[in-house]
């Protein structure tokens, strides 16, 4: 087949060569779209991978930290109380994803001398990475969010190795945070407040040189610290610690505000902080738990009306369980829900969209580390006894403040504590040393209540409280640990194998480095 060209084509292809030489020398301004920027300023990173720590956080707690340290039971769907746990997708998978902005805002911040979001940004990886490899243990960390350099596939660091880099991290913001005079924009946390993530860079570093005191002695580093307030800051009190304040709409509200009533009332009080609550007459049960419907007592009633479900039960025994042994008076209706600051909006007309903060470190568990690192003698500074009763002084007066805060002023008058709570054997600070570290770390449970996995975290190296694995458990003991997401056995296997080869085999059951030795 011919193909005849129009006598006019020749012009026309070379006007168009003509127009297109001319265009090229301004190709790359044409071609710009200036309402989607190719760099991002770090004000406009900081608020996603803020929220995404926090939901995280709040999300964790909810569905597996209140459960496996027993604040709660399930009465439905009970796989998780039973630890009948597969691979866990997150935090893995949600916070490397944030773990790409959090370089890009060092990239952005760190060549325009923005050293205060630098700064941040080392204190939200630090925490990220402690979150994650608490859960998982090894991880990709020194290859890792390195693709465009080629390390598609990185290799997992040990623990130690980790936790070195999460101290540095640590370490190093405390520095650069009020090294610049840059004002911080975008900040969900703290408003801008550079002392309070100063504050903050601090108190995880104490969390974390006592995550793996069984490994290494943190003593010479917390002395440092403590020992000059005004270089190394730390919470001083419940008006400094990082809590995220949910707001009524999206995205800022919090997870369960908007869940199904359903998906909500799976999650019951615990039998273990029940009985744990009123066997010290803690007032802190009307904060955490609601009267059962069957007491008919409303919004707080006496500590009868709060009952709780054992552990690790069947779905059919769990549904059914009767706090009181009569089976007529079974079921839902005489179990508590968790309490009004977390309800859901489909639960009852008292749930308050911005009563609950998710809580990535409190006063309170600061003051409780620095109780245990003065009896164990890492530090000389203060007496125990004192952090001791500022730890518990903290939580009540934390819930206190959350439950004025929506309007529940009744459960609020009842968020206090006296010579006559303190005088009691169990909370007085007397006893031998076993005795007194036992004390400081039943406190620090009850007050972790909705922490994330910190009360899990922190049990796996005490072993305070005491947990046991419920009658329809799958395993014989509480788990240890995460195993890996399918992804990684998948896309990453070689290493995976490499990391489970060192760290043991991939289950729930296996130790991470530094948890407390069977």
């Amino acid at each position: 087949m011919k193909i005849k060209f129009n006598k006019f084509f020749p012009v026309f292809l070379g006007l168009q060569m003509i127009w297109l030489a001319a265009c090229t020398g301004d190709f790359e301004e044409i071609n710009t779209n200036t309402n989607s920027p190719e760099t991002i300023p770090s004000s406009l990173l900081l608020p996603t991978v803020m929220r995404t720590t926090a939901n995280q956080v709040a999300g964790q707690a909810w569905g597996i930290g209140n459960v496996v340290m027993q604040y709660t039971a399930k009465i439905q769907f009970t796989n998780e109380d039973r630890y009948n746990w597969g691979p866990f997708g997150d935090p893995y998978e949600s916070f490397y994803n944030a773990q790409r902005d959090i370089s890009n805002i060092i990239k952005i911040s760190e060549p325009q001398g923005q050293l205060n979001y630098v700064g941040i940004a080392k204190v939200i990886r630090a925490f990220q990475y402690a979150f994650m490899t608490d859960a998982y243990g090894e991880l990709p960390y020194s290859e890792a969010i390195n693709a465009k350099e080629g390390i598609n596939y990185p290799v997992f660091d040990s623990q130690e190795a980790i936790y070195t880099g999460i101290l540095n991290d640590l370490k190093e913001a405390n520095e650069l945070l009020g090294s610049s005079s840059e004002s911080v924009s975008g900040d969900i946390l703290f408003n801008g407040n550079i002392q309070n993530w100063r504050k903050l860079a601090n108190s995880l570093r104490i969390r974390a040189l006592m995550r793996i005191s069984l490994r290494k002695d943190p003593g010479a580093e917390l002395e440092e610290m403590l020992a000059n307030p005004e270089k190394y800051p730390i919470f001083t009190g419940n008006e400094d610690h990082a809590v995220l304040q949910h707001l009524p709409d999206v995205p800022n509200q919090h997870n369960l505000y908007t869940a199904r009533s359903g998906s909500f009332d799976e999650y019951r009080l615990s039998q273990n902080l029940e009985f744990t609550l009123k066997e010290l007459n803690d007032p802190r049960l009307f904060a955490y738990a609601q009267p059962t419907n069957a007491s008919g007592a409303g919004v707080i009633g006496s500590l009868n009306d709060y009952l709780g479900v054992p552990n690790g039960l069947s779905d059919e025994e769990a549904l059914q369980f009767s706090p009181s042994g009569d089976p007529s008076k079974g079921g839902s209706n005489y179990i508590s829900r968790v309490g009004f600051l977390w309800s859901c909006a489909a639960c009852t007309p008292l749930a308050n969209p911005v009563g609950y903060q998710s809580i990535l470190m409190s006063y309170s568990e600061l003051q409780f580390l620095l109780a245990e690192a003065r009896e164990k003698g890492f530090i000389s500074i203060g007496t125990a006894e004192t952090y001791y009763l500022n730890g518990i002084h903290a939580s009540f007066d934390y819930y206190a403040s959350r439950y004025n805060a929506i309007n529940l002023p009744q459960i609020a008058a009842r968020l206090k504590v006296d010579d006559g709570y303190f005088g009691q054997d169990k909370v007085a600070y007397t006893g031998s040393k076993a005795d007194k570290l036992y004390k400081i770390g039943n406190q620090k449970w009850i007050a972790l209540y909705f922490s994330g996995l910190e009360n899990w975290f922190d049990w796996r190296r005490t072993a305070i409280p005491a947990i046991k694995p419920g009658p329809a458990a799958f395993e014989s003991m509480v788990p240890r640990r995460f195993m890996y997401p399918s992804t990684v056995q998948a896309l990453n296997e070689e290493n995976y194998r490499a990391a489970i080869s060192r760290q043991g085999d991939d289950r729930i059951t296996t130790r991470v480095w530094w948890d407390m030795p069977k």
